[in-house]
C-alpha cells in the first residue's frame, strides 16, 4: 500500500486524540477510541494485516467496558483509579497473550496471505493484554504500550503504512507521557 490514504489520516488524527485524552484521564478518551478503531479496522484490512484488523473489533468492545469501567468500575461502583497490576495478574495475562499469539500467527500463517501473520498475532496480543490493563486503570498497561508501540513502527513501515508507523512513534511518546503522568497520579508508585 502506497500513497495517501484518508482514512488513514482520520485514523491518525482521532488515534492521537484518543491516546492524550487517555494519558489526561478524560473519560472521552473510550468514544474517540470507537471511531479510531473503526477507521482502522478498514486500514488495517487493506493492508492484509487481518490480526491488526480484527484487533480493532476487539478494542471497539474493551472501549465499551472501559468506558463503563472508568465510571463505575471502581469502589462503591464509583470512578475508577490508577493502580499497580496485582502479581497475581501478570502470569495469566502474559501467558494467554503468548498462547493467543502463537495460535493465531498459526491460523493466518496457514490460511491467510498475512504478511506477517507471527509478529502481528504478538503484537495484536500484546495490544490486547495492554488495552485490558488500560480498560482496568493499570499503570502497566504504558509499559506494554510502549514496547508494542516500538515494535508496530517497524512492521508499519515495512508494509508502507508511514503515517501510521509515525503514529506509533508518537503513540509511544504518549505511552512514556502516560506512565509519568499516571505514576504522579499515583503518588511516584512504581508500576
Amino acid at each position: 500500500m502506497s500513497g495517501f490514504d484518508p482514512l488513514e489520516l482520520l485514523g491518525v488524527l482521532t488515534g492521537v486524540a484518543a491516546v492524550w485524552l487517555t494519558v489526561r484521564q478524560k473519560i472521552w478518551c473510550w468514544p474517540v477510541g470507537l471511531v479510531n478503531v473503526t477507521l482502522f479496522a478498514v486500514v488495517f484490512a487493506r493492508a492484509r494485516l487481518y490480526a491488526d484488523a480484527g484487533l480493532q473489533g476487539i478494542y471497539f468492545a474493551l472501549a465499551i467496558y472501559g468506558w463503563w469501567a472508568w465510571l463505575h468500575g471502581g469502589t462503591d461502583h464509583g470512578p475508577l483509579v490508577v493502580t499497580r497490576s496485582p502479581r497475581r495478574e501478570w502470569l495469566p495475562l502474559a501467558a494467554g497473550a503468548a498462547v493467543a499469539a502463537l495460535l493465531l500467527g498459526t491460523l493466518l500463517h496457514r490460511h491467510t496471505d498475512a504478511a506477517f501473520p507471527f509478529l502481528d498475532s504478538a503484537l495484536t496480543t500484546g495490544s490486547l493484554a495492554a488495552q485490558w490493563l488500560q480498560a482496568r486503570k493499570r499503570l502497566a498497561n504504558w509499559t506494554v504500550w510502549i514496547g508494542v508501540d516500538l515494535v508496530y513502527v517497524g512492521m508499519y513501515i515495512a508494509k508502507g503504512l508511514h503515517l501510521t508507523a509515525l503514529l506509533y512513534a508518537g503513540f509511544t511518546l504518549l505511552a512514556l507521557t502516560g506512565l509519568r503522568e499516571w505514576r504522579r497520579a499515583m503518588g511516584g508508585v512504581k508500576g
